[in-house]
Parts: C-alpha cells; structure tokens; sequence
C-alpha cells in the first residue's frame, strides 16, 4: 500500500494552522490572571489581548478563561493547556539559552573514533561535571566535515582537521608501540634478527586513516612484513593479538588499557622508540564565542596540559 505523502508531516501542518504568538499570550493571561496585566507584560493593548483570546477560543473547543471579579480565571482545559504549553516554553527557552545561562541543562556533542572515546571519554566527563554539573555529553564517531557544518562542538582526533575556521589544541603526545600476547615465543628477537620477510604480524586499522603517519612509518621500517590481518576495531585487533603469535601496533595508553584484559605486552625495540602519536581537540573558531562551550573546552585542555 503506498503511504499517503499528505499525512507524512501531521506536526508540522497543525502548528502551520496554529499562531504559536497566541500561546505567549495565553501564558501571560494565565501566569498574570488578568488581560490587563498580561498587556503591561507584553507591551500590547488589552484590545489586543482579547482579541488573541478569541482566535484561541475558535481554536479550542473552550472558553479557556472566565471573568471573575476584576481578572479571569482559567478553566479545567486551559489549566491542561497550561501544564503543556509552559513545559513547551521552558524547553525552548533551554535549548535557546540566549544568555549562557550555567544553571540550564546543555548537551554538548563531542566527537571521537571509538577507541579514543573509550580512553578519554571518563577523564573528561568527570572533569566538565565538577566545573558544571548540568552539562551533559554526547559521544558520536568523527565524521568529515562536522565541525565546519556544526555537527559536533569539540572534536577529539589523532588526525589534523584542516579549514581555516578549525582551531587545534594538542592534548597530550603518545608513544607508538609493538604489541604480541604475554608469552609470544620470539618476541624478543622480532625485530632484532634483521630479516623481517616472513614476519608475521597485524596493525590498526579504523576509519578516516586513524594513524596514517605511524602506518607510513610502520611499512618504511618493515617493508617486508606479512599482514594477515586488520581491523577498525581495537578490541578486535587486541583479541586476535591475544590469541595468536601476530603483533600489532597501537598507541602506548591504549596498550595499557588493554594489556591485562587480554594478556598483551610490549615487544621491546628501539625501531620505533621516536615514534609519537599526537592527540589533539578541534573546534570551529566561532564556537568560542559560546560562553559554556569555551568552559568546556578550556576545562579539557587544563585536564590534560596539567597532568
């Protein structure tokens, strides 16, 4: 049965019908029980009040408010009105958050490849929440182009993001680093017979080329090696590591997470002991003109270039 595209949109045809201006007087009315004063609070005439109210009364099927005495009350269905339409205002009014305002709830989107949001991820959420509370973090994978679009406030990358409205702070350089499971039978003589043709070992693979400079390095000081396996996911790297007498190669804090889950040690070599990987916070230039997201990033370089 083919879907009628008239019914696609139901929302946005009744708000199309509706003059959402009507509901800021409406909440006037309410909140200061009378025309009178919801005209002083929205510099407007009574005259014009009560003639808002009564696009609002062929609008719904009540009268919303009743005389009584000097003012009105509200009826039974405009309190119902009233309990939806100011929680309506109130999230507007957040996600606007035209002042900065620290005590309103904020999401902040940050983006990362998988791994690093696992190695990060803890230290700077505990961090943003003890400088404010409200904050919360939304992790989503790097994709291109998203801070240029907005799509991300802060990204977290081993990779440069070039464009002249990106802004790049290093957070913290790491070592590269070979890895074999913990009782490999020749890991110490890997890299020291000379002969690596018939070596047999996997390394790192995730998207947007994470590590593209180590992976140069990699086939220039290994020209001869045998891959024989890779993935974009580390947890699959480090478990096929664990399992087999393939080596790999991943950042040394990484190893460290992994190392005891999965039995994994260094191969000891000075072939890549200049190796550094750098990791560095992105962010597109305007978003510093947001006072809460200019916290926010100011608290994970001072997390990091302070440890």
């Amino acid at each position: 049965m083919e879907r009628n595209e008239e019914d696609n949109y139901p929302t946005f045809k009744t708000l199309h019908n509706i003059d959402l201006n009507l509901l800021t007087v409406f909440e006037a009315v309410y909140v200061h029980k009378g025309i009178v004063n919801a005209a002083k609070v929205l510099n407007l005439t009574p005259s014009a009040i009560s003639q808002s109210i009564q696009k609002l009364r062929s609008t719904f099927p009540d009268p919303l408010f009743i005389r009584k005495g000097q003012g009105v009350t509200p009826t039974a269905y405009a309190a119902h009105l009233h309990e939806y339409i100011s929680l309506g205002f109130e999230s507007i009014l957040c996600a606007l958050d035209v002042n900065n305002n620290y005590d309103k709830q904020r999401t902040i989107t940050l983006a990362s490849q998988p791994s690093i949001g696992a190695l990060l991820m803890p230290r700077i959420h505990s961090a943003i929440q003890k400088v404010n509370p409200n904050l919360s973090i939304r992790h989503v994978p790097i994709v291109k182009n998203q801070l240029s679009q907005f799509q991300a406030d802060i990204a977290i990358d081993t990779n440069p993001h070039h464009g002249p409205a990106i802004a790049s702070y290093n957070l913290y350089n790491d070592d590269l680093v070979a890895v074999c499971r913990h009782d490999h039978p020749t890991a110490a003589t890997l890299f020291n017979e000379g002969d690596t043709q018939n070596l047999n070992c996997t390394f790192l693979t995730m998207p947007d080329d994470l590590l593209v400079n180590a992976r140069l390095l990699i086939s220039e000081k290994l020209p001869n090696r045998q891959i024989s396996f890779s993935s974009y996911n580390i947890l699959t790297i480090a478990s096929m590591i664990s399992t087999s007498d393939m080596i790999g190669f991943m950042p040394y804090k990484l190893f460290e997470m992994f190392s005891r889950s999965f039995q994994l040690k260094v191969i000891e070599s000075t072939l890549f002991s200049s190796t550094t990987i750098t990791t560095t916070m992105h962010i597109n230039k305007l978003s510093s003109r947001d006072a809460v997201l200019k916290e926010v990033m100011d608290t994970i370089l001072h997390e990091f270039q302070t440890a």
